[in-house]
């Protein structure tokens, strides 16, 4: 390893990976601005008062189309087009959407209609969106920083997810009459700026290497190396991890496997069931739930509508610096040390969240209340020390090359799964249930503890095209080096080759 200080490399990829973070801010923000507008005056008339059955499927809708995506769109986006072109198509998707929610017109089944058709649209489009992003930063970043790069990702979604819930309190401002009926469309408009700029950067990036590589552009997959790597890696090492990425997809492609060997290989098998119970823990554990009725949670412990969407923006807000943090540690102390604490923090808070009421019913006692308002930004805490990053960088980083975007795309799309479950449970158990509805996503995160710790292997500091052996199975190229001799001879005349081309230049 070379220097690791702030380098040309460090800057690009840590400039580059924030940028990517703008098509998860979309998300995020897209995530965060319907909580406030399901409780909108104006979009309430518009949709004749939707009650808490309708309200669910509003939301939950949106999952069908992110589900229809990772299953049958995301990763065919992102094998053919490549990551960073399938993140523009993605959000364009996303944006028709979003336009077909802000101008919903007409009678309340017409107005209903549109809303529906946009969130599934939008839907399609964040799943795209939400797989070639952490692809692409999982593909770029050296394999001892990876997990903070990806990271980033979460990051750009909770700051999103923020910016929502401030927007939303934004919009409580403009009482006049007009601001009554059309807030709810300015602020679910406001998602298009940042996607303006999304769309207008991604065209300057590089691709990913590994993408490139297995589409044959093996002199573009060296400079855009050459590009990401410079000050963190000698040139040697540039050299060695190129010839290891060739190796490692040239080894997978002679294996003869395909996208189904997800699920009959059983090296990749172990990945892919791993990846896709994690990303359904991700929702199951109640997180889907919070981000979307979390004013509706604070008004139950007594706030009114204006503070309740306040107690929002500052709960999202500080998830940012948990995602921070996150990003800080998850390198160091690795991906399932911060699951396990992760979910341990949310099950203890939500025993909180669901005793005190039922101790103190009513409202009855400021106090209870209060300190539920308190452990659900401790649950929030949790959450973005353990599933929300962690989820996405595991699943991100264990897959080969070839099935890489396949792999996450099936596994996100299990995570799909857990949030239509989740956001139809959520608002038809709070009525029926009360605080009691807690207790099934506490026992969730309570069992998710030793299911983490005994069957999910540490990956952190792992190259990745060295994950094979912690899933149950040869490293591919193990068994066919026989058939990969006829072309090592000019594997070697490449490999010099290249030894005498410039890396020290500035790009």
């Amino acid at each position: 390893m070379g220097n690791t200080g702030i380098s040309k490399a460090s800057r690009r990829l840590h400039a580059f990976c924030l940028f990517l973070a703008l098509g998860s801010f979309v998300w995020g923000y897209n995530v965060g601005v319907l909580a406030s507008v399901l409780v909108h005056p104006g979009f309430k008339e518009t949709l004749r008062r939707p009650d808490a059955s309708l309200s669910g499927l509003i939301t939950a809708i949106y999952y069908l189309g992110t589900f229809t995506s990772y299953i049958f769109i995301a990763h065919p986006a992102a094998d053919k087009l490549g990551r960073r072109h399938a993140a523009f198509v993605g959000m364009g998707v996303t944006c028709v959407g979003q336009a077909f929610q802000a101008g919903a017109f007409g009678s309340g089944a017409q107005a209903l209609g549109m809303v529906i058709v946009g969130r599934i649209i939008a839907g399609v489009g964040t799943g795209i969106i939400s797989t070639s992003v952490p692809l692409y930063q999982s593909e770029i970043a050296p394999s001892k920083h990876r997990g903070r790069f990806v990271v980033m990702n979460h990051i750009g979604f909770v700051t999103g997810l923020a910016s929502g819930f401030w927007a939303g309190y934004g919009m409580t401002f403009w009482d006049s009459e007009r601001g009554l009926h059309v807030a709810w469309r300015y602020s679910l408009s406001l998602s298009f700026i940042p996607a303006l700029f999304f769309l207008l950067g991604l065209p300057f990036m590089h691709e990913s290497p590994r993408w490139l590589v297995e589409h044959g552009r093996i002199d573009d997959a060296f400079a855009t190396l050459q590009y990401y790597r410079e000050g963190y890696y000698t040139s040697d090492e540039i050299y060695d991890e190129l010839d290891d990425i060739e190796s490692s997809v040239a080894s997978f492609r002679v294996t003869g496997l395909v996208w189904t060997s997800l699920f009959t290989d059983r090296s990749l098998f172990a990945r892919m069931w791993r990846s896709s119970l994690l990303q359904f823990l991700a929702q199951m554990c109640g997180a889907t739930a919070m981000k979307y009725y979390l004013p509706l949670l604070f008004r139950a412990l007594g706030l009114s509508h204006r503070v309740s969407l306040l107690a929002g923006g500052i709960e999202s807000t500080l998830k940012i610096g948990c995602n921070v943090l996150e990003m800080l540690i998850i390198d160091r102390v690795g991906r399932r040390l911060t699951l396990v604490i992760g979910a341990v923090i949310m099950a203890f808070s939500l025993l909180i969240n669901g005793a005190l009421p039922l101790i103190y019913p009513d409202n009855s006692n400021p106090a209870a209340d209060y300190t539920c308002v308190v452990f659900v930004f401790i649950y929030s805490l949790g959450y973005s020390m353990g599933f929300g990053p962690a989820a996405w960088v595991y699943g991100s980083e264990i897959f080969p090359t070839a099935v890489r975007a396949r792999g996450l795309s099936f596994a996100a799309s299990c995570g799909a799964i857990g949030s239509i479950i989740v956001t139809q449970i959520w608002p038809i158990g709070i009525a029926a249930l009360g605080s009691k509805i807690y207790f099934f996503f506490m026992v969730i995160n309570i069992a998710s503890v030793p299911i983490i710790y005994i069957f999910f292997p540490e990956t952190k500091g792992r190259a990745l095209e060295d994950m094979d052996a912690l899933f149950g199975g040869e490293n591919p190229g193990a068994s066919t080096e026989h058939l990969l001799a006829d072309r090592e001879d000019d594997h070697d005349d490449r490999r010099l080759r290249r030894r005498g081309s410039p890396i020290d230049t500035d790009i």
